[in-house]
């Protein structure tokens, strides 16, 4: 896991993503899932290159069942971006890097 992505779980989840001033993109994961493995280098490479624009944190499923409840996160990955304090894009299983960009820059704006 890179250094722009942060691991959050029930007890920093407020602060950390639904008070962030800039829109956070959310990986719900668990270290026994192959395609969460898979999709974790495109994440890293992200973070980097939306460094200062956008957050970017992992949610360990098995570790913090009720954000996974909350946000009806039935399958993994799934990633969620947070803008204001609310999910606006949601995209469910692997995703090649590109489509995250997309999600991300529609979140942006751009």
């Amino acid at each position: 896991m890179s250094d722009n992505v942060k691991s959050v779980d029930q007890n920093s989840f407020q602060k950390s993503v639904l008070e962030s001033s800039i829109p956070v993109l959310v990986d719900f994961w668990a270290p026994w899932c192959g395609p969460c493995k898979a999709i974790a280098p495109a994440i890293d490479e992200l973070s980097k290159d939306y460094n200062g624009t956008v957050d970017f944190a992992k949610v360990n499923v098995d570790e913090s069942p009720f954000l996974a409840s909350k946000y009806s996160v039935m399958s993994i990955p799934t990633i969620i971006i947070f803008k204001n304090g609310q999910p606006d894009q949601h995209v469910i299983g692997m995703q090649p890097k590109n489509q995250l960009k997309k999600m991300i820059d529609t979140v942006l704006g751009k």
